[in-house]
C-alpha cells in the first residue's frame, strides 16, 4: 500500500516512515525538504498518485499566532483537497491532548482549527493526540528560564516518548478510520515542574527551579488535568527516566 507522510523527513515523520517500511509498505517521506510543501501544495498532487492513505505529522515552525494558523489551514485545506483528487480513503494526523482547553494560546487555537478541517473536509479520518514528547522537556524547561530561574507550573503533564508516537500513528495508518480521535500518553502522571527539575538534573545542569501555578505554559495558566488525557487512552511502558537516563550527560 501506499502511504504518504507529510512532515515525513521530521522527529516523529521519520520514525513514521520506517515503522511503516518495515512492514512492507511504499512510503513517500514528504516534506519540503523532498519537494513537497503543504503549505503552498507544491509537489502534494504527484505525491499523492496511487496513496490510499496521508499521514500528517507536520509541525508549524513557528509558534507565533497567525504563522501557526497561517501554517495548519492553509495545509489543511490543500492536503483535503489533493486527496479528494487522488482518491485517499483514510487521513491520519497528529495533534496534542487538551488542544480545546489551552485556546489562551494562538498555536493550540491553529491545532484546533486543524482537527475542524480534517473532520469536516469528507475524507475518512483519524485524529491521534498525543500528550507531550520526552524530547520536548528540554524545550519547556528552556521557556520558563527568567534571569536564569525557571519558574514553573504544578499542574499534571503524562509526556511520551516520540518513538512511542510515531509506532501509535504508524499503527492508525494501517487501521481503519475512526472518523473520531484516539488519546496517547506515556505511564506517568507528573507536575510539570518536577519533569523540569529532572530534566535539568539529567543534563547535569544546576538550576534553580521554582514552582509557580501562575507561570504560563506557552501563554497558557493550566488547570491542574489539561495535558493529561481526559479519558481513556493507550498509555506507553516507556519511563521519562529510563529515557533520560541514555541521552547525552552535560558535564559544567
Amino acid at each position: 500500500m501506499k502511504i504518504v507522510v507529510i512532515g515525513g523527513t521530521g522527529l516523529i515523520g521519520s520514525q513514521v516512515v520506517a515503522n511503516l517500511r518495515s512492514a512492507g509498505h511504499e512510503v513517500i517521506a514528504a516534506s519540503p525538504n523532498t519537494g513537497v510543501n503543504a503549505v503552498t501544495g507544491k509537489g502534494l498532487a504527484e505525491a499523492m498518485q496511487g496513496a490510499r492513505v496521508v499521514v500528517d505529522v507536520a509541525n508549524s515552525p513557528s509558534f507565533a499566532d497567525d504563522a501557526a494558523m497561517d501554517f495548519f489551514v492553509r495545509a489543511g485545506r490543500n492536503l483535503a483537497a489533493a486527496e479528494k483528487e487522488a482518491g485517499v480513503t483514510h487521513h491520519v494526523a497528529l495533534s496534542v491532548v487538551g488542544t480545546e482547553l489551552l485556546l489562551d494560546s494562538g498555536y493550540f487555537r491553529a491545532k484546533l482549527a486543524q482537527e475542524e478541517l480534517i473532520a469536516s473536509a469528507g475524507v475518512p479520518w483519524t485524529v491521534v493526540r498525543a500528550t507531550q514528547f520526552f524530547e520536548f522537556v528540554g524545550t519547556i524547561a528552556g521557556a520558563a528560564l527568567i534571569d536564569g530561574v525557571a519558574r514553573v507550573t504544578s499542574a499534571s503533564i503524562q509526556p511520551i516518548a516520540s518513538a512511542d508516537v510515531a509506532a501509535k500513528v504508524a499503527e492508525a495508518a494501517l487501521a481503519e478510520p475512526r472518523n473520531g480521535m484516539i488519546e496517547i500518553a506515556g505511564p506517568e502522571r507528573l507536575p510539570v515542574v518536577d519533569l523540569v527539575r529532572r530534566h535539568f538534573d539529567g543534563i547535569g545542569e544546576t538550576r534553580d527551579v521554582i514552582a509557580d501555578d501562575t507561570a504560563p505554559y506557552f501563554g497558557v495558566v493550566l488547570e491542574d488535568r489539561w495535558l493529561t488525557p481526559a479519558g481513556p487512552a493507550w498509555l506507553s511502558e516507556r519511563r521519562y527516566g529510563d529515557w533520560l537516563a541514555a541521552q547525552p550527560r552535560r558535564v559544567a
